[in-house]
C-alpha cells in the first residue's frame, strides 16, 4: 500500500503533529494551492491600500513617489522624467515585466498544447473575447468623446483571469466544465488583445536605437533556440537586456517579458522514450553519480520549459508581485470631494458601463453571431445564459485594467476617477455574475461526471 502525502512529507516540519503545524502550516498550504488564493490576497491588498491612502495619504503618495536611484560608473541608470524613478514605476515597470512573461509564457502554452492550439476549439472564445474588447472601448469612447478622458478607451478592455476564474470557482457546481474553460481561453485571447493595446497605444516616446537593441537581443534568443542552447541563466542575462533596451526605447517594459514568454519552448526537449531503462539505472548497479546526473537531466527535459518556469515563477506573480502592484496602485482618497469629482468624471461612468455592460453584451452577441454562422460551436452543456454570465465575470478588469488606467492618465483626476470605476465595476461584475450563474440552467449529470474528470487548465 502506497503512503499517504501526508505521511511522505512526515519529515517536514510541517507535516508534523505539533500545533503550529496543524492549525498554521498545513491550512496556508491548502490555502495556497488553491486557484482562489492568488485572488483573495489580491484584494486584501487593495483594502490595505485604500485604508492606507485615507488613513495616511501623505505617507502613502510620499511613500509610493519616493525615488530609488540606480548609478553605473556616474551614469543614471533609470530615470522618470530626469529624477530617479519613483517606488511605484519600479514596481509597475520592473515587478510587472515578471507577471506579463507568465502571461506570456501562458500564451505560448496555450498556442502549442492547450486549447488555442486547435482553432475549433479556439475559435469561440476568441471570437468572443474580440466582442468582449469592442463593445467596452466603443462604450468608454462613446461616453469620453472630445474630453480629456477620451485616451483611456483601452482600460475597460481587459480581463483579470486571478479574479474572474476565481469568481467562477468559488460559484460551485452551478457552473459548468466546459464554461470554466471556455472563460480561461476567453481571458487569454484578451490578454493577447490587451498586450497588443498596450504595445502600439501606450508607448511614448520611441527611441529606435534602443527598440534596435532589444530586438536584436530577441534575435540571439532565436538563434539560441536555433541551435538547441538550453542553459537558463544565458537566457536570464539576456531577458535583463531586452527588458532594459525595451524600457529605454519608449516601449513599455512590460512587452518585452511577453515577448521572451511568447519565444520559450513550450514542447519538451524529450520524449516519453527518455524514461526507457530509467529504473535499471536507479536500482541496478548502473546507479553511478554519473548515470543518476543523466537521469534527473532526462526527468527535467520531459517537462516543456514554459511549464518548468511557470510552476517558478507563478507564485511569486501570484502571491507577491500582484497584490504588490494592487499596494501601489489602488489607493485612492475617498473624501467627499474625490468621490464627488469622480462621480462628475466620465471617465468613471465610461470604466464602469465599459466593463460591467460592454464586456457582457460584446462576449455574448459575438458568441451568438459566431454559432449561429456556423464559425464555431458552443460548448456541450453551456447556454447563452451561461455565456453572459461568464461575459459578466468577465468585466472584472483589475489588474490589467489598473495598469492600463497609469499608463493611458496623466492627470490625477482621471487616475482617480478610473481607479474608483475599475473597483465598483469589479464589484458590480462580481454580484452580476453570480446572479446570471443562480438564473442559468444547472449542469447535467453528464457535465458533472466531466467536471470530475477533466482537470482545469493551469491559471
Amino acid at each position: 500500500m502506497s503512503e499517504s502525502p501526508l505521511a511522505i512529507r512526515k519529515e517536514a516540519w510541517s507535516g508534523g503533529d505539533t500545533r503550529l503545524a496543524k492549525s498554521v502550516a498545513r491550512p496556508l498550504v491548502r490555502f495556497l494551492e488553491q486557484e482562489t488564493a492568488s485572488g483573495v490576497l489580491l484584494l486584501i491588498a487593495t483594502a490595505c491600500a485604500l485604508i492606507w491612502a485615507n488613513v495616511a495619504p501623505d505617507a502613502y503618495h510620499s511613500f509610493w513617489e519616493s525615488g530609488l536611484d540606480v548609478v553605473f560608473q556616474g551614469t543614471q541608470l533609470f530615470a522618470h522624467e530626469g529624477e530617479a524613478l519613483p517606488l511605484h514605476l519600479w514596481v509597475n515597470d520592473v515587478l510587472m515585466v515578471l507577471f506579463f512573461f507568465v502571461a506570456g509564457l501562458e500564451i505560448k502554452s496555450e498556442l502549442v498544447a492547450g486549447d488555442l492550439s486547435d482553432p475549433k476549439v479556439a475559435a469561440l472564445p476568441a471570437i468572443a473575447a474580440l466582442g468582449g474588447m469592442l463593445f467596452p472601448a466603443a462604450i468608454f469612447y462613446a461616453v469620453n468623446v472630445g474630453g480629456s478622458g477620451s485616451r483611456g478607451w483601452g482600460v475597460p478592455m481587459a480581463t483579470d483571469i486571478a479574479f474572474a476564474v476565481g469568481v467562477l470557482a468559488l460559484l460551485g457546481p452551478r457552473v459548468p466544465f466546459r464554461l470554466k474553460l471556455f472563460l480561461l481561453t476567453l481571458a487569454i485571447a484578451d490578454d493577447i488583445g490587451a498586450i497588443i493595446v498596450i504595445a502600439i497605444f501606450y508607448s511614448n516616446g520611441l527611441s529606435f536605437q534602443w527598440l534596435a537593441a532589444a530586438v536584436a537581443g530577441l534575435l540571439v534568443v532565436a538563434l539560441l533556440k536555433k541551435f538547441r542552447v538550453w542553459y537558463i541563466p544565458v537566457y536570464m542575462t539576456i531577458g535583463v537586456f531586452v527588458w532594459y533596451c525595451t524600457f529605454r526605447s519608449g516601449v513599455h517594459a512590460t512587452i518585452a517579458g511577453v515577448a521572451l514568454g511568447l519565444m520559450a519552448p513550450a514542447r519538451p526537449l524529450l520524449g516519453p522514450r527518455a524514461f526507457e531503462n530509467v529504473e535499471e539505472i536507479i536500482t541496478g548497479e548502473r546507479a553511478t553519480p554519473a548515470a543518476l546526473r543523466e537521469v534527473s537531466w532526462k526527468m527535467k527535459e520531459t517537462v516543456p520549459i514554459t511549464s518548468r518556469i511557470i510552476t517558478m515563477l507563478s507564485p511569486w506573480t501570484g502571491f507577491i508581485i500582484v497584490p504588490l502592484f494592487a499596494l501601489a496602485n489602488a489607493g485612492v482618497l475617498l473624501t467627499g470631494d474625490v468621490l464627488t469629482n469622480a462621480v462628475s468624471n466620465r471617465v468613471m461612468w465610461g470604466v464602469i458601463l465599459g466593463l460591467v455592460v460592454g464586456k457582457p453584451l460584446g462576449i455574448t452577441l459575438f458568441t451568438v453571431a459566431a454559432v449561429r454562422l456556423g464559425i464555431a460551436e458552443m460548448p456541450r452543456g453551456v447556454t447563452t445564459m451561461h455565456v453572459l454570465a461568464a461575459g459578466a465575470v468577465a468585466g472584472i478588469g483589475f489588474t490589467v485594467a489598473l495598469f492600463i488606467g497609469g499608463l493611458a492618465f496623466e492627470s490625477p483626476g482621471n487616475q482617480d476617477a478610473a481607479t474608483i470605476g475599475i473597483l465598483v465595476a469589479s464589484v458590480l461584475a462580481t454580484i452580476l455574475g453570480a446572479v446570471l450563474i443562480r438564473l442559468a440552467p444547472a449542469p447535467s449529470e453528464a457535465d458533472k461526471i466531466i467536471d470530475t474528470q477533466e482537470p482545469a487548465h493551469a491559471n
